[in-house]
């Protein structure tokens, strides 16, 4: 049949908050026959200029510290190319070469190596869990009193509970500001996604951030949506999908559900951990003698070309084909796809322009009089 040529994520439309590398993340998804739908919830602005980042660094310069904690790869080049515009650069590889690395996953990791660091420890997770732990199990001072120095790029509110319990265990710690996330300037297309996820109108929405899911949920709230979304999400109609373990921890604690995440918290990696969790909602079903593949908003019966569907039109198809041969009533079909409709002719329009769109096959939806409507049994 035809619909073996589709692409994986044919028929699927999906949700991209990010605004960094967003027309990367929605190339593999096209590449796989997938629609995208923007809407970045999150801005993120380096602090090149400020003088927080030359402070820190300068202190760095002047004091090399025994620990340095990575926290992002954003935040490793963005810290690289600021110290390059200030002319600080050669004298921070020189303060940091003597120093333990220990970063937050395999991300940070590659940005540490690029930039000229060798790796002391990673992560096994890609957690500031794991980074607490690992430092906490190291002596904290020095043999002559001294309080270990470590200095910490810092992720916003992920990274700040080091901050406080590093010096807890008896550290000296230098943080680090590279960069801020913001709330987007224009929150129009965020809005639209967000209406999209709580009117169901998309089948997946992805977060390359905890940052992200965090003003994800603020702008739900702003908008009055916050319930329709989390409903949403946690009730499978909209597939949570996660750069990553922290930002999955962050969607459910948000209310979001459980999320679907890749073993690598890579953007690649991330797609095809979206690609596996549709693959089960793809459906082949005895159409009336003739298999129908029904993926997404997209429906292939036997050998004609797939035809992309409304999600009225999906809605009723997906109910008649629960149950193949099973009668359904022109009332159950109104009170599960027309929330606050009265009229039931509105059925009768979708379910004739259904037929039509099928083509042959639309013949195999039987009219049962006064009763309803079925899939004709094999």
């Amino acid at each position: 049949m035809s619909a073996v040529l589709l692409g994986a994520l044919s028929g699927y439309t999906i949700a991209i908050t990010a605004d960094r590398r967003r027309e990367e993340q929605a190339e593999l998804i096209e590449r796989r026959g997938g629609s995208v739908l923007f809407g970045p919830v999150i801005r993120t602005l380096p602090l090149a200029d400020e003088v927080g980042l030359r402070a820190a660094t300068e202190a760095l310069i002047d004091q090399p510290p025994d620990v340095v904690v990575l926290c992002t790869a954003i935040g490793v080049r963005g810290w690289a190319t600021a110290t390059e515009s200030l002319g600080l650069h050669d004298g921070l590889l020189d303060a940091l070469g003597s120093a333990d690395v220990v970063v937050r996953g395999p991300k940070a990791a590659g940005a540490a190596v690029t930039a000229g660091l060798a790796v002391t420890w990673q992560t096994p997770g890609a957690t500031y869990t794991e980074v607490l732990e690992h430092l906490a199990s190291r002596p904290t001072r020095h043999l002559d009193g001294r309080p270990v120095r470590v200095a910490v790029q810092l992720d916003g509110a992920e990274s700040a509970p080091l901050l406080t319990e590093l010096p807890a265990l008896g550290y000296e710690v230098v943080p680090v500001p590279v960069y801020r996330w913001h709330l987007p300037d224009d929150r129009g297309p965020a809005d639209r996604l967000i209406a999209a996820v709580a009117d169901r109108t998309v089948d997946a929405v992805t977060f390359t951030s905890a940052h992200a899911v965090t003003n994800f949920m603020a702008l739900a709230g702003d908008t009055g949506r916050r319930d329709e979304v989390v409903a949403a999400c946690q009730g499978g109609d909209v597939l949570v999908t996660a750069v990553g373990p922290v930002t999955s921890a962050r969607a459910r604690a948000s209310g979001l559900g459980g999320a679907a995440e890749p073993r690598q918290s890579r953007m690649g990696a991330m797609v095809q951990a979206l690609v596996r969790a549709l693959d089960d909602r793809s459906t082949v079903i005895d159409f009336a003698g003739t298999p129908l593949l029904l993926q997404g908003r997209l429906a292939a019966v036997g050998p004609q070309e797939p035809v992309v569907l409304t999600d009225r039109e999906r809605a009723v198809l997906g109910a008649l084909t629960v149950r193949p041969g099973a009668v359904v009533s022109k009332q159950s079909l109104l009170e599960q796809i027309w929330t606050g409709e009265s009229d039931d002719h509105v059925v009768e329009v979708t379910i004739g322009r259904l037929r039509r769109r099928l083509g042959t096959a639309g013949s195999s939806i039987e009219t049962v009089m006064r009763r309803g409507y079925r899939i004709a049994a094999t």
